[in-house]
Protein backbone atom coordinates (compact mmCIF):
# COMPACT_ATOMS: atom_id res chain seq x y z
CA UNK A 1 0.00 0.00 0.00
CA UNK A 2 1.60 3.11 -1.07
CA UNK A 3 1.15 5.77 2.24
CA UNK A 4 1.24 9.08 0.62
CA UNK A 5 -0.89 11.67 1.64
CA UNK A 6 -4.55 12.18 -0.19
CA UNK A 7 -3.87 14.78 -3.32
CA UNK A 8 -5.78 18.50 -2.97
CA UNK A 9 -8.30 17.47 -5.71
CA UNK A 10 -8.81 21.11 -5.70
CA UNK A 11 -5.57 22.40 -6.81
CA UNK A 12 -4.28 25.46 -7.90
CA UNK A 13 -6.01 28.62 -7.21
CA UNK A 14 -9.13 26.74 -6.26
CA UNK A 15 -7.39 25.16 -3.06
CA UNK A 16 -6.35 28.63 -2.01
CA UNK A 17 -10.29 29.38 -2.35
CA UNK A 18 -11.21 27.23 -0.05
CA UNK A 19 -10.18 27.38 3.77
CA UNK A 20 -11.39 25.93 7.15
CA UNK A 21 -9.25 22.91 8.95
CA UNK A 22 -12.28 20.60 7.24
CA UNK A 23 -10.10 20.97 3.81
CA UNK A 24 -6.80 20.36 5.21
CA UNK A 25 -7.89 17.39 7.40
CA UNK A 26 -9.23 15.86 3.73
CA UNK A 27 -5.81 16.42 2.09
CA UNK A 28 -4.21 13.94 4.63
CA UNK A 29 -6.48 11.23 4.08
CA UNK A 30 -4.70 7.93 2.63
CA UNK A 31 -6.08 6.15 -0.21
CA UNK A 32 -6.16 2.23 -0.02
CA UNK A 33 -5.06 1.04 -3.10
CA UNK A 34 -5.50 -3.00 -4.13
CA UNK A 35 -4.02 -4.60 -7.05
CA UNK A 36 -5.97 -8.00 -7.02
CA UNK A 37 -3.84 -10.82 -8.59
CA UNK A 38 -0.93 -8.73 -8.64
CA UNK A 39 1.20 -10.90 -6.06
CA UNK A 40 0.07 -14.51 -7.28
CA UNK A 41 0.29 -12.97 -11.11
CA UNK A 42 3.68 -12.45 -10.71
CA UNK A 43 4.47 -15.08 -8.82
CA UNK A 44 2.97 -17.63 -11.53
CA UNK A 45 5.00 -15.31 -14.72
CA UNK A 46 8.19 -15.75 -12.55
CA UNK A 47 7.38 -19.40 -12.06
CA UNK A 48 8.32 -19.19 -8.39
CA UNK A 49 9.16 -22.68 -6.85
CA UNK A 50 5.99 -24.45 -4.87
CA UNK A 51 7.22 -26.02 -1.26
CA UNK A 52 5.60 -29.57 -1.52
CA UNK A 53 2.26 -30.05 -1.54
CA UNK A 54 0.76 -30.19 2.63
CA UNK A 55 -2.29 -32.05 1.77
CA UNK A 56 -3.78 -33.84 -1.09
CA UNK A 57 -7.38 -33.29 -1.93
CA UNK A 58 -9.79 -36.06 -4.30
CA UNK A 59 -13.30 -35.32 -5.56
CA UNK A 60 -14.68 -35.64 -9.25
CA UNK A 61 -14.76 -31.94 -10.18
CA UNK A 62 -13.06 -29.22 -9.41
CA UNK A 63 -13.40 -25.90 -10.83
CA UNK A 64 -10.59 -22.84 -10.76
CA UNK A 65 -11.87 -19.69 -10.52
CA UNK A 66 -14.55 -17.84 -8.68
CA UNK A 67 -16.07 -15.09 -11.52
CA UNK A 68 -19.16 -15.25 -12.94
CA UNK A 69 -18.24 -18.73 -15.63
CA UNK A 70 -17.00 -20.73 -12.38
CA UNK A 71 -20.30 -19.26 -10.61
CA UNK A 72 -22.34 -20.39 -13.29
CA UNK A 73 -20.90 -23.62 -13.64
CA UNK A 74 -21.17 -24.27 -10.24
CA UNK A 75 -24.83 -23.60 -10.69
CA UNK A 76 -25.33 -25.51 -13.35
CA UNK A 77 -24.00 -28.62 -11.85
CA UNK A 78 -26.42 -28.49 -8.48
CA UNK A 79 -29.37 -27.82 -11.11
CA UNK A 80 -28.03 -31.31 -12.42
CA UNK A 81 -28.05 -33.14 -9.39
CA UNK A 82 -24.22 -33.09 -8.93
CA UNK A 83 -22.88 -32.73 -5.25
CA UNK A 84 -19.34 -33.09 -4.23
CA UNK A 85 -17.61 -30.17 -6.93
CA UNK A 86 -14.55 -28.28 -5.42
CA UNK A 87 -14.05 -24.60 -6.25
CA UNK A 88 -10.45 -22.99 -6.05
CA UNK A 89 -11.41 -19.28 -5.58
CA UNK A 90 -8.28 -17.40 -7.30
CA UNK A 91 -6.68 -14.63 -6.46
CA UNK A 92 -9.88 -12.91 -5.36
CA UNK A 93 -12.77 -14.44 -4.65
CA UNK A 94 -15.75 -13.56 -7.34
CA UNK A 95 -12.82 -11.63 -9.52
CA UNK A 96 -14.58 -8.95 -11.67
CA UNK A 97 -17.68 -9.05 -9.78
CA UNK A 98 -16.12 -8.48 -6.10
CA UNK A 99 -17.28 -4.97 -4.25
CA UNK A 100 -16.24 -4.28 -1.03
CA UNK A 101 -17.94 -1.91 1.93
CA UNK A 102 -17.22 1.45 3.77
CA UNK A 103 -19.12 0.05 7.04
CA UNK A 104 -23.17 -0.51 6.00
CA UNK A 105 -22.22 0.86 2.70
CA UNK A 106 -21.76 -1.67 -0.26
CA UNK A 107 -19.67 -0.64 -3.24
CA UNK A 108 -18.40 -2.45 -6.65
CA UNK A 109 -14.74 -2.97 -7.20
CA UNK A 110 -15.64 -4.14 -10.99
CA UNK A 111 -18.87 -4.93 -12.80
CA UNK A 112 -21.63 -3.09 -11.51
CA UNK A 113 -24.86 -3.64 -13.60
CA UNK A 114 -26.97 -6.53 -15.39
CA UNK A 115 -29.01 -5.56 -18.52
CA UNK A 116 -32.37 -7.42 -18.52
CA UNK A 117 -31.70 -10.70 -20.84
CA UNK A 118 -33.43 -11.15 -24.37
CA UNK A 119 -35.69 -14.07 -24.75
CA UNK A 120 -33.58 -16.38 -25.95
CA UNK A 121 -30.97 -15.75 -22.98
CA UNK A 122 -33.16 -18.99 -20.76
CA UNK A 123 -30.17 -19.82 -19.26
CA UNK A 124 -29.84 -16.03 -17.68
CA UNK A 125 -33.12 -16.26 -17.35
CA UNK A 126 -33.29 -19.15 -15.20
CA UNK A 127 -30.31 -18.33 -13.34
CA UNK A 128 -32.37 -14.85 -12.05
CA UNK A 129 -35.45 -17.07 -11.13
CA UNK A 130 -33.76 -19.11 -9.11
CA UNK A 131 -32.51 -16.40 -7.11
CA UNK A 132 -35.46 -14.99 -6.99
CA UNK A 133 -34.42 -11.64 -9.37
CA UNK A 134 -37.28 -12.87 -11.75
CA UNK A 135 -40.38 -13.01 -10.05
CA UNK A 136 -42.89 -14.37 -12.43
CA UNK A 137 -42.21 -16.66 -15.83
CA UNK A 138 -38.97 -16.31 -16.24
CA UNK A 139 -39.71 -17.55 -19.98
CA UNK A 140 -42.46 -14.94 -20.75
CA UNK A 141 -41.38 -12.28 -23.47
CA UNK A 142 -41.71 -9.74 -20.58
CA UNK A 143 -41.01 -11.12 -17.33
CA UNK A 144 -41.74 -9.41 -13.67
CA UNK A 145 -38.28 -8.33 -11.80
CA UNK A 146 -38.03 -7.64 -8.06
CA UNK A 147 -38.94 -3.74 -8.45
CA UNK A 148 -35.84 -3.17 -5.35
CA UNK A 149 -33.41 -3.99 -8.29
CA UNK A 150 -34.64 -2.34 -11.43
CA UNK A 151 -32.61 0.33 -12.01
CA UNK A 152 -34.99 3.87 -11.31
CA UNK A 153 -34.86 6.99 -12.03
CA UNK A 154 -33.17 9.32 -12.78
CA UNK A 155 -30.81 6.95 -14.51
CA UNK A 156 -28.37 8.44 -16.12
CA UNK A 157 -26.68 12.09 -17.32
CA UNK A 158 -24.14 14.05 -18.83
CA UNK A 159 -22.02 17.03 -18.18
CA UNK A 160 -21.60 18.73 -21.25
CA UNK A 161 -20.53 22.30 -22.06
CA UNK A 162 -20.75 23.31 -18.19
CA UNK A 163 -24.00 21.95 -17.90
CA UNK A 164 -25.93 18.73 -17.30
CA UNK A 165 -28.56 17.20 -19.44
CA UNK A 166 -30.71 14.19 -19.00
CA UNK A 167 -29.44 10.83 -20.83
CA UNK A 168 -25.60 10.45 -22.10
CA UNK A 169 -25.41 11.07 -25.83
CA UNK A 170 -25.47 15.06 -26.21
CA UNK A 171 -28.63 16.82 -27.13
CA UNK A 172 -28.25 20.23 -25.72
CA UNK A 173 -27.03 22.83 -27.49
CA UNK A 174 -26.44 20.06 -29.93
CA UNK A 175 -25.94 21.23 -34.32
CA UNK A 176 -29.57 20.43 -35.82
CA UNK A 177 -27.00 18.76 -38.39
CA UNK A 178 -25.29 16.65 -36.12
CA UNK A 179 -28.79 15.50 -34.26
CA UNK A 180 -29.99 14.16 -37.70
CA UNK A 181 -27.42 12.04 -37.88
CA UNK A 182 -28.03 10.84 -34.23
CA UNK A 183 -31.52 9.87 -35.19
CA UNK A 184 -30.24 8.07 -38.66
CA UNK A 185 -27.60 5.95 -36.66
CA UNK A 186 -30.34 5.02 -33.98
CA UNK A 187 -32.65 3.98 -36.69
CA UNK A 188 -30.38 1.64 -38.14
CA UNK A 189 -29.30 -0.11 -35.07
CA UNK A 190 -33.25 -0.64 -34.64
CA UNK A 191 -32.95 -2.43 -38.35
CA UNK A 192 -29.82 -4.42 -37.33
CA UNK A 193 -31.48 -5.71 -34.22
CA UNK A 194 -34.23 -7.05 -35.95
CA UNK A 195 -31.96 -8.76 -38.80
CA UNK A 196 -31.71 -12.02 -38.90
CA UNK A 197 -29.49 -14.73 -40.93
CA UNK A 198 -28.67 -17.59 -41.72
CA UNK A 199 -31.14 -20.08 -39.95
CA UNK A 200 -33.67 -17.50 -38.82
CA UNK A 201 -31.78 -16.13 -35.75
CA UNK A 202 -30.63 -12.71 -35.20
CA UNK A 203 -27.24 -11.79 -36.54
CA UNK A 204 -26.40 -10.27 -32.95
CA UNK A 205 -27.38 -12.40 -30.05
CA UNK A 206 -25.96 -13.31 -26.79
CA UNK A 207 -24.34 -15.91 -26.81
CA UNK A 208 -22.52 -14.37 -29.50
CA UNK A 209 -21.79 -17.90 -30.82
CA UNK A 210 -25.23 -17.96 -31.21
CA UNK A 211 -25.22 -15.31 -33.50
CA UNK A 212 -26.30 -16.04 -37.02
CA UNK A 213 -24.02 -15.80 -40.27
CA UNK A 214 -24.88 -13.00 -42.09
CA UNK A 215 -22.09 -12.00 -44.68
CA UNK A 216 -22.57 -8.09 -44.66
CA UNK A 217 -22.87 -8.48 -40.93
CA UNK A 218 -20.08 -11.04 -40.74
CA UNK A 219 -17.60 -8.57 -42.38
CA UNK A 220 -17.80 -6.20 -39.73
CA UNK A 221 -15.39 -8.25 -38.11
CA UNK A 222 -12.58 -7.36 -40.29
CA UNK A 223 -12.73 -3.15 -39.52
CA UNK A 224 -13.14 -1.02 -36.93
CA UNK A 225 -16.09 0.64 -35.18
CA UNK A 226 -14.98 3.95 -36.30
CA UNK A 227 -14.37 2.65 -39.70
CA UNK A 228 -17.83 2.07 -39.81
CA UNK A 229 -19.01 5.21 -38.92
CA UNK A 230 -16.64 6.89 -41.42
CA UNK A 231 -17.58 4.59 -44.57
CA UNK A 232 -21.25 5.41 -43.28
CA UNK A 233 -21.38 8.77 -43.52
CA UNK A 234 -21.60 9.76 -39.78
CA UNK A 235 -19.51 13.08 -38.97
CA UNK A 236 -20.91 14.53 -36.14
CA UNK A 237 -18.53 14.86 -33.59
CA UNK A 238 -20.58 14.03 -30.56
CA UNK A 239 -21.89 10.95 -32.04
CA UNK A 240 -18.30 9.83 -32.49
CA UNK A 241 -18.03 10.76 -28.73
CA UNK A 242 -20.65 8.78 -27.97
CA UNK A 243 -19.77 5.23 -29.53
CA UNK A 244 -16.12 5.80 -28.44
CA UNK A 245 -17.80 6.07 -24.42
CA UNK A 246 -19.53 3.00 -25.24
CA UNK A 247 -16.82 0.81 -26.39
CA UNK A 248 -14.79 1.94 -23.33
CA UNK A 249 -16.84 1.46 -20.91
CA UNK A 250 -18.12 -1.57 -22.33
CA UNK A 251 -14.75 -2.94 -23.89
CA UNK A 252 -12.12 -0.88 -21.72
CA UNK A 253 -10.65 0.29 -25.47
CA UNK A 254 -11.36 2.64 -28.21
CA UNK A 255 -13.96 3.01 -30.92
CA UNK A 256 -11.36 3.17 -33.45
CA UNK A 257 -9.78 -0.19 -32.17
CA UNK A 258 -12.84 -2.43 -31.12
CA UNK A 259 -14.30 -4.62 -34.24
CA UNK A 260 -17.02 -2.91 -35.70
CA UNK A 261 -18.79 -6.08 -35.42
CA UNK A 262 -18.63 -6.27 -31.26
CA UNK A 263 -19.54 -2.07 -31.22
CA UNK A 264 -22.46 -2.63 -32.56
CA UNK A 265 -23.12 -6.28 -31.22
CA UNK A 266 -23.32 -3.67 -27.51
CA UNK A 267 -25.98 -2.12 -28.95
CA UNK A 268 -28.29 -4.58 -30.92
CA UNK A 269 -28.18 -7.73 -29.09
CA UNK A 270 -30.07 -7.06 -26.20
CA UNK A 271 -33.57 -7.14 -26.48
CA UNK A 272 -34.57 -7.67 -22.90
CA UNK A 273 -37.95 -6.55 -21.33
CA UNK A 274 -39.84 -6.16 -18.54
CA UNK A 275 -43.52 -6.38 -17.35
CA UNK A 276 -42.55 -4.05 -14.55
CA UNK A 277 -39.82 -1.53 -16.33
CA UNK A 278 -39.47 -0.14 -19.57
CA UNK A 279 -37.38 -1.23 -22.56
CA UNK A 280 -34.10 -1.19 -22.19
CA UNK A 281 -33.68 -1.83 -17.98
CA UNK A 282 -31.25 -2.63 -16.06
CA UNK A 283 -30.64 -4.52 -13.15
CA UNK A 284 -28.17 -2.99 -10.41
CA UNK A 285 -27.23 -3.72 -6.60
CA UNK A 286 -25.45 -1.04 -4.09
CA UNK A 287 -22.57 -3.86 -4.08
CA UNK A 288 -22.18 -3.84 -8.05
CA UNK A 289 -22.12 -6.98 -8.91
CA UNK A 290 -20.87 -9.06 -5.90
CA UNK A 291 -24.16 -9.55 -4.11
CA UNK A 292 -26.06 -11.47 -7.04
CA UNK A 293 -22.03 -13.40 -7.41
CA UNK A 294 -22.85 -14.17 -3.62
CA UNK A 295 -26.60 -15.68 -4.51
CA UNK A 296 -24.98 -17.95 -7.04
CA UNK A 297 -22.51 -19.40 -4.60
CA UNK A 298 -25.02 -20.18 -2.10
CA UNK A 299 -27.66 -21.20 -4.90
CA UNK A 300 -24.83 -23.84 -5.95
CA UNK A 301 -24.12 -24.98 -2.68
CA UNK A 302 -20.74 -25.51 -3.64
CA UNK A 303 -17.97 -25.91 -1.34
CA UNK A 304 -14.81 -23.28 -1.66
CA UNK A 305 -11.27 -23.29 -0.83
CA UNK A 306 -9.03 -20.15 -0.83
CA UNK A 307 -6.35 -20.62 -3.24
CA UNK A 308 -4.60 -20.20 -7.21
CA UNK A 309 -4.16 -22.74 -9.47
CA UNK A 310 -0.28 -22.49 -10.47
CA UNK A 311 -0.97 -25.62 -12.60
CA UNK A 312 -3.08 -28.20 -14.05
CA UNK A 313 -2.07 -31.25 -16.27
CA UNK A 314 -4.00 -34.12 -17.25
CA UNK A 315 -3.43 -37.54 -15.63
CA UNK A 316 -4.35 -40.90 -16.91
CA UNK A 317 -6.99 -40.63 -14.22
CA UNK A 318 -7.84 -37.07 -15.26
CA UNK A 319 -6.55 -34.08 -13.96
CA UNK A 320 -4.30 -32.94 -11.09
CA UNK A 321 -4.21 -29.36 -10.07
CA UNK A 322 -1.62 -27.56 -7.96
CA UNK A 323 -2.97 -25.00 -6.15
CA UNK A 324 -0.95 -22.06 -3.67
CA UNK A 325 -1.92 -19.16 -1.07
CA UNK A 326 0.25 -16.41 -0.03
CA UNK A 327 0.55 -15.02 2.83
CA UNK A 328 3.25 -12.31 3.47
CA UNK A 329 4.75 -13.45 0.88
CA UNK A 330 5.36 -16.77 1.61
CA UNK A 331 3.86 -19.93 -0.32
CA UNK A 332 2.57 -23.10 0.99
CA UNK A 333 0.49 -25.40 -2.14
CA UNK A 334 -1.95 -28.47 -1.83
CA UNK A 335 -2.62 -30.96 -4.44
CA UNK A 336 -5.84 -31.26 -5.99
CA UNK A 337 -6.69 -34.46 -8.35
CA UNK A 338 -10.30 -34.79 -9.82
CA UNK A 339 -12.23 -36.94 -12.66
CA UNK A 340 -12.65 -33.10 -14.49
CA UNK A 341 -11.68 -29.72 -14.35
CA UNK A 342 -13.47 -26.76 -15.56
CA UNK A 343 -10.91 -23.96 -15.92
CA UNK A 344 -13.06 -20.44 -15.02
CA UNK A 345 -10.27 -18.12 -15.05
CA UNK A 346 -8.78 -15.23 -17.48
CA UNK A 347 -7.08 -16.94 -20.46
CA UNK A 348 -3.75 -14.65 -20.18
CA UNK A 349 -3.46 -16.86 -16.39
CA UNK A 350 -4.66 -20.29 -18.05
CA UNK A 351 -1.94 -19.97 -20.55
CA UNK A 352 0.42 -20.55 -17.77
CA UNK A 353 -1.06 -22.91 -15.79
CA UNK A 354 -2.73 -25.39 -17.93
CA UNK A 355 0.00 -27.85 -19.10
CA UNK A 356 1.16 -28.08 -23.02
CA UNK A 357 -2.43 -25.93 -23.60
CA UNK A 358 -0.89 -25.76 -26.99
CA UNK A 359 -1.71 -29.57 -27.77
CA UNK A 360 -5.32 -28.29 -27.47
CA UNK A 361 -5.18 -25.57 -30.12
CA UNK A 362 -4.59 -22.77 -28.16
CA UNK A 363 -1.47 -20.91 -29.02
CA UNK A 364 -0.63 -18.23 -26.43
CA UNK A 365 1.62 -16.03 -28.83
CA UNK A 366 -1.23 -15.77 -31.89
CA UNK A 367 -4.43 -16.68 -30.00
CA UNK A 368 -3.99 -14.58 -27.14
CA UNK A 369 -6.96 -11.75 -26.98
CA UNK A 370 -5.53 -8.13 -25.95
CA UNK A 371 -6.58 -7.34 -22.26
CA UNK A 372 -7.80 -3.66 -21.30
CA UNK A 373 -6.84 -2.39 -17.58
CA UNK A 374 -9.15 -0.27 -15.35
CA UNK A 375 -9.17 1.89 -12.39
CA UNK A 376 -12.17 1.70 -9.89
CA UNK A 377 -11.89 4.37 -7.53
CA UNK A 378 -14.38 4.45 -4.36
CA UNK A 379 -14.91 7.62 -2.58
CA UNK A 380 -17.02 7.51 0.69
CA UNK A 381 -18.93 11.24 1.03
CA UNK A 382 -19.97 12.44 4.26
CA UNK A 383 -22.12 14.69 2.50
CA UNK A 384 -23.54 15.54 -1.14
CA UNK A 385 -21.70 18.35 -2.35
CA UNK A 386 -24.20 21.34 -3.93
CA UNK A 387 -25.22 20.34 -7.49
CA UNK A 388 -25.53 22.14 -10.85
CA UNK A 389 -29.19 23.20 -12.12
CA UNK A 390 -30.56 21.47 -14.54
CA UNK A 391 -31.00 17.51 -14.51
CA UNK A 392 -30.42 16.18 -10.95
CA UNK A 393 -27.79 13.64 -9.50
CA UNK A 394 -28.66 10.21 -11.48
CA UNK A 395 -27.35 6.86 -11.15
CA UNK A 396 -24.74 7.09 -13.86
CA UNK A 397 -22.84 10.63 -14.52
CA UNK A 398 -20.72 10.72 -16.97
CA UNK A 399 -18.51 13.89 -17.87
CA UNK A 400 -17.66 14.86 -21.77
CA UNK A 401 -14.19 14.06 -21.91
CA UNK A 402 -11.73 11.39 -21.48
CA UNK A 403 -10.04 9.23 -19.97
CA UNK A 404 -12.89 8.57 -17.53
CA UNK A 405 -16.14 7.05 -17.59
CA UNK A 406 -18.04 8.93 -14.98
CA UNK A 407 -19.16 8.08 -11.23
CA UNK A 408 -22.14 5.68 -9.82
CA UNK A 409 -23.64 6.52 -6.62
CA UNK A 410 -24.27 3.62 -4.69
CA UNK A 411 -26.73 4.45 -3.01
CA UNK A 412 -29.40 5.44 -5.46
CA UNK A 413 -31.63 2.50 -4.99
CA UNK A 414 -31.79 3.22 -1.40
CA UNK A 415 -35.29 4.56 -1.61
CA UNK A 416 -36.30 6.96 1.21
CA UNK A 417 -37.73 10.19 2.11
CA UNK A 418 -34.67 12.03 2.53
CA UNK A 419 -31.77 11.72 1.21
CA UNK A 420 -28.84 9.13 3.50
CA UNK A 421 -26.32 10.85 5.33
CA UNK A 422 -23.80 9.45 3.70
CA UNK A 423 -23.26 7.97 0.07
CA UNK A 424 -20.37 6.35 -1.89
CA UNK A 425 -19.48 7.69 -5.18
CA UNK A 426 -17.80 5.12 -7.63
CA UNK A 427 -15.54 6.41 -10.71
CA UNK A 428 -14.66 4.34 -13.51
CA UNK A 429 -11.15 4.99 -15.63
CA UNK A 430 -10.47 2.84 -19.08
CA UNK A 431 -6.70 3.41 -19.44
CA UNK A 432 -7.55 3.48 -23.26
CA UNK A 433 -5.33 7.00 -24.37
CA UNK A 434 -2.05 4.64 -23.82
CA UNK A 435 -1.44 0.80 -25.11
CA UNK A 436 -1.97 -1.88 -22.61
CA UNK A 437 1.34 -1.94 -21.81
CA UNK A 438 1.55 1.31 -21.05
CA UNK A 439 -1.05 1.57 -19.09
CA UNK A 440 -0.65 -1.40 -17.06
CA UNK A 441 3.61 -0.13 -16.55
CA UNK A 442 1.86 3.24 -15.71
CA UNK A 443 -0.60 1.77 -13.20
CA UNK A 444 2.50 -0.29 -11.33
CA UNK A 445 4.79 2.81 -11.19
CA UNK A 446 1.95 5.77 -10.00
CA UNK A 447 1.77 7.06 -6.82
CA UNK A 448 -1.41 7.34 -4.99
CA UNK A 449 -1.39 11.12 -5.20
CA UNK A 450 -1.20 10.17 -9.40
CA UNK A 451 -4.28 7.95 -9.47
CA UNK A 452 -6.29 9.78 -7.23
CA UNK A 453 -6.19 13.08 -9.34
CA UNK A 454 -7.26 10.31 -12.59
CA UNK A 455 -9.70 8.60 -10.69
CA UNK A 456 -11.16 11.66 -9.33
CA UNK A 457 -11.03 13.79 -12.63
CA UNK A 458 -14.21 13.46 -13.45
CA UNK A 459 -15.89 14.32 -10.21
CA UNK A 460 -13.36 17.76 -10.25
CA UNK A 461 -15.13 18.46 -13.57
CA UNK A 462 -18.90 18.33 -12.14
CA UNK A 463 -18.00 19.46 -8.59
CA UNK A 464 -14.70 21.68 -8.64
CA UNK A 465 -14.08 23.03 -5.06
CA UNK A 466 -17.36 21.45 -3.25
CA UNK A 467 -16.22 18.02 -4.04
CA UNK A 468 -12.93 17.75 -1.47
CA UNK A 469 -14.67 18.92 1.29
CA UNK A 470 -17.60 15.82 1.17
CA UNK A 471 -15.08 13.20 0.83
CA UNK A 472 -13.66 10.75 4.03
CA UNK A 473 -12.48 8.21 2.51
CA UNK A 474 -11.13 6.49 -0.97
CA UNK A 475 -10.63 3.25 -2.06
CA UNK A 476 -8.42 2.42 -5.38
CA UNK A 477 -8.70 -1.03 -7.24
CA UNK A 478 -6.57 -1.50 -10.09
CA UNK A 479 -6.74 -4.14 -12.75
CA UNK A 480 -4.18 -4.47 -15.12
CA UNK A 481 -5.92 -7.57 -17.12
CA UNK A 482 -9.60 -6.48 -16.52
CA UNK A 483 -11.28 -7.25 -19.87
CA UNK A 484 -10.46 -9.04 -22.95
CA UNK A 485 -10.76 -6.56 -25.78
CA UNK A 486 -12.51 -7.76 -28.95
CA UNK A 487 -10.42 -6.42 -32.06
CA UNK A 488 -10.92 -6.37 -35.58
CA UNK A 489 -10.88 -10.67 -36.37
CA UNK A 490 -11.57 -11.59 -32.79
CA UNK A 491 -14.61 -13.46 -34.47
CA UNK A 492 -12.16 -15.77 -36.56
CA UNK A 493 -9.93 -16.69 -33.43
CA UNK A 494 -8.74 -20.15 -34.26
CA UNK A 495 -7.67 -20.41 -30.71
CA UNK A 496 -10.64 -19.72 -28.96
CA UNK A 497 -12.73 -21.55 -30.98
CA UNK A 498 -10.51 -24.31 -29.73
CA UNK A 499 -10.95 -24.06 -26.21
CA UNK A 500 -14.58 -23.73 -26.71
CA UNK A 501 -15.04 -27.15 -28.17
CA UNK A 502 -12.32 -29.02 -25.29
CA UNK A 503 -14.51 -31.51 -24.53
CA UNK A 504 -11.62 -34.04 -22.35
CA UNK A 505 -10.31 -34.08 -18.60
CA UNK A 506 -10.15 -30.09 -18.85
CA UNK A 507 -13.00 -27.91 -19.94
CA UNK A 508 -12.60 -23.60 -20.49
CA UNK A 509 -15.09 -21.67 -18.93
CA UNK A 510 -14.86 -17.68 -18.95
CA UNK A 511 -16.22 -14.98 -20.98
CA UNK A 512 -12.73 -14.47 -22.86
CA UNK A 513 -13.27 -17.66 -25.04
CA UNK A 514 -15.78 -15.14 -26.90
CA UNK A 515 -12.98 -12.54 -26.89
CA UNK A 516 -15.30 -10.18 -24.69
CA UNK A 517 -16.12 -10.20 -20.89
CA UNK A 518 -19.55 -9.59 -20.09
CA UNK A 519 -21.85 -11.49 -17.83
CA UNK A 520 -24.10 -12.84 -20.29
CA UNK A 521 -20.94 -15.23 -22.07
CA UNK A 522 -19.54 -15.97 -18.97
CA UNK A 523 -22.77 -17.55 -17.98
CA UNK A 524 -23.46 -19.06 -21.15
CA UNK A 525 -19.49 -20.78 -21.16
CA UNK A 526 -20.16 -22.00 -17.37
CA UNK A 527 -23.19 -23.32 -18.10
CA UNK A 528 -21.55 -25.14 -21.18
CA UNK A 529 -19.18 -26.47 -19.31
CA UNK A 530 -20.89 -27.67 -16.35
CA UNK A 531 -23.16 -30.03 -19.29
CA UNK A 532 -19.85 -31.24 -20.67
CA UNK A 533 -18.21 -32.27 -17.52
CA UNK A 534 -21.35 -34.69 -16.78
CA UNK A 535 -21.68 -35.92 -20.30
Amino acid sequence: MDRRSFIALAGGAGAAAVTGAGFYRWQEITPTLHYPGRAEGHFLRERCALPAPTEVVDLDVVILGSGMAGLAAAWQLNKLGHAGALMIDGPQPFGNAAGARFGDLAYPTGAHYLPLPSPEMAYVREMLSDLGIITGDALAEKPHYDERLLLHGPEERLLYKGAWQEGIIPSAGVAPHELAEHARFFAELERLRQLRGAGGGHVFAFPAVRSASHPAIDALDRITLRAWLEQNGYRSPTLHWYLNYCCRDDYGTRYDKVSAWAGLHYFCSRRGQAANAGSGAWLTWPGGMQPLAEQLAAASSIARRAGTAASLKRTASGVEALCFTLDGGVAKSYLVRARKAICAMPLHVAARVVENIGALGFDAKRHMPTYAPWLVANFLMKAFPAELPAAPLSWDNVVYQEPGLGYVVSTHQDIRAAPPSKTVFSAYVALSDRSALEARKWMQEASARDLVALASADLKAAYGIKFAPCVERVDITLRGHAMAAPLPHFRSNAGLKALREADGAIVFAHADLTGFSVFEEAAWWGCEAARRVLD
